[in-house]
This record gives C-alpha cells, sequence and structure tokens, in this order.
C-alpha cells in the first residue's frame, strides 16, 4: 500500500505535464485556426482597398518568340524577293510569286470599328470574292466557348475558305437540333436536306455581289461589273439558293478573296497561314477611336452582348490565378468601388449590357497594343504584307486611301469605285437607325459624335482602358478631368498615326 502511493506521487508530476502539454495544443491549434480565418478577411479587405493593378504592356520579347516572328520567311517569299507581291503601307505592289498569282486579303477588325464599310469596298471591286463574316457561325456553334479558345479554330477556318474550300462550314453553320450522323450520307428528302448549305444563309448572301449577280443568278437585275450597293430583298426574290459546290467553283475563278471578319484577337495566330507557300496571305488591320467604338456598340448592345461575353471570358481565362480580377470598367474612386463592394451594393450603376461591353473593350484594346507592338517588330517581309489603316483616315481621305489598299491587294482601281467610296462618306445623316445596315452616311460627323453622346465618365472609362494604344494609334486624350479635347483637335482631323503601315 505504502509503495503504490510512493509510485503514485512519483508519476503525479508526469501526469499534470500530460495534461497541461494537451491544453496547449488544443489552445495552439484553436488560435491558429482563428488565426488563419482573420487573416484571409483581413486579406480580402486589403484587396477590395486596393486600387486595381495597373495594366502593363504585354510582354513583347515572349510574344515575340511564342509566334516565332523572328524566323526567315518563307522558301516561296524569299524566292521573290522581300515582301514580293505585296504592298507596303503606302509603297507599290509587285506582282504575286506565291500561291500561283491568287491574292487573299484578311480585313483584321473588331466590332464597330467600320469594318463593314471597309469590307463593302473589296465587295463591290469585278475581280474580289469576297465572304462576309463567316466565322460567325463558328462561334454562334461554340457558344460560351472563350474568345481565346477559338482562335485555333478560327484561323483553320479561314485557310479552308482562302482555298475555296466551303465544306468546313458543313461543322458549323448546320441547322439547329440533334444531328443523325448518318444524314450526309443518307439520300435527300425531296431534293433538301438540312444539312445540305446553301448561298441562302452565309456570307451575308443578300447583299453579296457574286451571289446575287450572273452567272451564279441569271436573274439578277444588276451585273457584277457595276458598282454600287444591292438591294437584299431584291436580290432574295431574283436569286435562288445555290449549293456550296457551285460558289466554290465561283470562287476559283476570282484572282483575290477577301474575307472580313470582327473575332480575331491575335495577330500572331495567323503566322502559320502568312508562312503558308499555298496562300499569298495579306492583312488589313483596321483601328477606329476607341471612344467611338464605345459609343457605336452602346447603340447596338443587345446585339453584342452574346459575343462580349465570350470576349471577356477569355481574359479571366488568360488572367494568372494568384492575381485579383480587377473590375472591368471601375468607377471614379477606389474607395467608392471598396465601399459598395463591402457593402453588398453593386460597384456599377450601368446596364448589365453595357458592363459586359465595357470590359470586353478592354479586352480589345489590350489585343489591339499586342498587335501593334507584335507589327513593329515585325521582320520586314511581314511587314511588307500587313498594312493598318484608321477609320478616321479611310472616312477623310476616300479616294486616297482606297488606292492605297487596292494597291496593296494588288487590284486596278475603277473610276465607279473611286465615286462609290466618297459618296459612300458624303451621306445626308450622321447615321442609321439600323446600325448594321451599309449606307451613305455623313462619316465625318460620325467620327466626332461621341463627345456629345458619351458622359465624361465614359470617356474617362475608355481612355483609362485604352490609353496605351490610343497612343501608338495618335488618338488625342481627353483633359484631365475627362473634359473633351480641345476646340482646334475637335474641329481637325486626329493626328496621323507614327507609323500608318
Amino acid at each position: 500500500m505504502k509503495s503504490r502511493r510512493r509510485w503514485r506521487w512519483q508519476h503525479r508530476p508526469f501526469a499534470l505535464g500530460l495534461v497541461l502539454y494537451t491544453l496547449l495544443l488544443l489552445l495552439l491549434v484553436s488560435y491558429m485556426l482563428d488565426y488563419g480565418a482573420r487573416r484571409g478577411r483581413a486579406g480580402e479587405e486589403e484587396l477590395l482597398l486596393l486600387p486595381p493593378p495597373p495594366r502593363r504592356c504585354p510582354s513583347l520579347e515572349e510574344a515575340l518568340g511564342d509566334w516565332s516572328w523572328q524566323e526567315e520567311p518563307p522558301p516561296a517569299a524569299a524566292a521573290g524577293g522581300e515582301g514580293a507581291g505585296n504592298g507596303t503601307a503606302g509603297g507599290e505592289a509587285g506582282p504575286g510569286s506565291r500561291a500561283g498569282g491568287k491574292r487573299h486579303v484578311y480585313l483584321h477588325a473588331t466590332w464597330r470599328t467600320g469594318s463593314s464599310f471597309l469590307g463593302e469596298l473589296f465587295n463591290q471591286h469585278p475581280d474580289v470574292f469576297y465572304l462576309y463574316e463567316p466565322m460567325w457561325h463558328l462561334w454562334q456553334a461554340l457558344y460560351p466557348g472563350d474568345a481565346l479558345s477559338l482562335q485555333g479554330a478560327l484561323r483553320d477556318m479561314l485557310r479552308s475558305l482562302f482555298r475555296c474550300d466551303f465544306s468546313v462550314l458543313r461543322l458549323y453553320a448546320a441547322p439547329p437540333g440533334p444531328r443523325d450522323p448518318l444524314a450526309p450520307f443518307a439520300a435527300p428528302s425531296g431534293g433538301k436536306s438540312g444539312h445540305n448549305l446553301s448561298t441562302a444563309s452565309i456570307f451575308g448572301w443578300r447583299t453579296n455581289k457574286v451571289i446575287c449577280s450572273a452567272p451564279l443568278c441569271p436573274d439578277a437585275p444588276w451585273a457584277r461589273e457595276a458598282v454600287g450597293l444591292i438591294d437584299g430583298a431584291a436580290c432574295e426574290r431574283s436569286c435562288p439558293p445555290r449549293g456550296l459546290r457551285e460558289l466554290e467553283a465561283e470562287c476559283r475563278k476570282y484572282p483575290v478573296v477577301v474575307i472580313k471578319d470582327v473575332r480575331l484577337l491575335d495577330l500572331g495566330v495567323l503566322l502559320p497561314l502568312f508562312r503558308d507557300p499555298e496562300l499569298d496571305l495579306r492583312v488589313v488591320q483596321l483601328f477606329r477611336d476607341p471612344r467611338a467604338v464605345h459609343n457605336s456598340r452602346l447603340k447596338a448592345k443587345q446585339a453584342l452582348l452574346r459575343e462580349s461575353i465570350q470576349v471577356l471570358r477569355s481574359r479571366y481565362r488568360a488572367e494568372p490565378r494568384a492575381l485579383p480580377r480587377r473590375q472591368l470598367l471601375p468607377p471614379a474612386g477606389a474607395a467608392a468601388a471598396a465601399a459598395a463592394a463591402l457593402s453588398g451594393a453593386r460597384a456599377h450603376q450601368q446596364h448589365r449590357a453595357e458592363f459586359f461591353l465595357g470590359g470586353a473593350l478592354e479586352v480589345i484594346c489590350q489585343a489591339w497594343l499586342r498587335d501593334l507592338l507584335l507589327a513593329r517588330r515585325a521582320p520586314a517581309w511581314l511587314r511588307a504584307r500587313h498594312t493598318q489603316l484608321r477609320y478616321e483616315d479611310l472616312v477623310l481621305e476616300p479616294r486616297a486611301q482606297l488606292r492605297r489598299l487596292l494597291r496593296f491587294a494588288d487590284l486596278p482601281a475603277p473610276d465607279a469605285l473611286e465615286d462609290f467610296v466618297l459618296n459612300m462618306t458624303r451621306g445626308a445623316a450622321y447615321s442609321s437607325e439600323r446600325p448594321f445596315l451599309i449606307s451613305a452616311r455623313d462619316a465625318r460627323e460620325a467620327i466626332h459624335a461621341w463627345r456629345e453622346r458619351l458622359s465624361r465618365e465614359q470617356v474617362r472609362q475608355v481612355e483609362a482602358a485604352c490609353g496605351e494604344a490610343m497612343s501608338l494609334l495618335a488618338y488625342p486624350l481627353s483633359g484631365r478631368d475627362g473634359d473633351r479635347p480641345d476646340a482646334a483637335a475637335a474641329r481637325g482631323r486626329p493626328s496621323a498615326p507614327p507609323n500608318p503601315g
């Protein structure tokens, strides 16, 4: 009995130490969990209070390395001399030496920059086979795929279309609903099949000069060589749908194929096409004052909402996950944004569509900046096959710019086409109630219409998002307080870009 008490007395300090150690561990674990939670909440509040991270120029060296811009020119181009068969920004073009003399021109633009008007100039030329926004079908079929993920498919589609192979459209332009895998091989019922595409659903066919004139449309009331806008309703009445094979055969007759689209976000994606010996690719990149672009996009915001979301999703996909996502177009002060976020109020009081369109414009301006930097550092043989054009220059100097574009594409400049471009930019009204309708307008007024329609805050937001690209394109910024540019700039034309080619 006495020995048992002695044993308990000897081991009591050990038991007490064990209990204290266990309590210490429990307290320590509880403290660490509470500290982590408080640290996380504090970090979130700190991020909300911080101003959005500043935009930085894209990594030029990294981008050039990704697309191998410094590689040697393709053998065919090297054999024909630097820039063989291609005009520089303002120089003369020589005879083509690649792709059997056939030229392939891509009009690289974005929404509401005047690209439909630019495309219409090529549509009117008698030597041009013109395709209007064929990639629309791809984007619709793969919605809600983000714009960045669709760039490769877009490039492959371009390659097929430039070769007058329109079968690629069957992958994307098929009618909605479940597809029967055996349907393309089954005999059509009554000569019609939902899978047999025709001219009556592609390339803006109601105003396409090739589709709406002989020989594809023998009863057309106008000739292919005649310059002038086509009445879409009259074309629909006079021109029955024709199969893709007939359209492909007609495409092969033309010396120049021109494709206009607004869904390419990275000029570097086209490098494999530049190097393809079977193509003589030339790119005309169209720019416009981002403030005017934003003003025009707001007028058609419901029509542009779907694709703006696809553009915006590409930015979230490309952002480093460790960095906080910035607001699309932040309000005037970071403190106001933080207060709105912390209180659960909406950070923006704009309409939902305007919110998405503004964010998409920021992505587009960053894409412009990348393209401008890449074009400046590209080798000479590639620069000779890429030219830049500002919408403002086109409408203020329509004849001179038209001649430059046609030289670049190795095309003659008919007098009737020069008269056409002048008349289209000297209309009676600034705009149309139908924003996607091509018509004669007072384009000189359209250049500065944003000054009367955008608020000071909207102007400030666009300039904050697009300032770097605007600087390279020689678009003057407004005053520091978001006011309009000075009266002299408002009355005159925009400054000339430092490097228009």
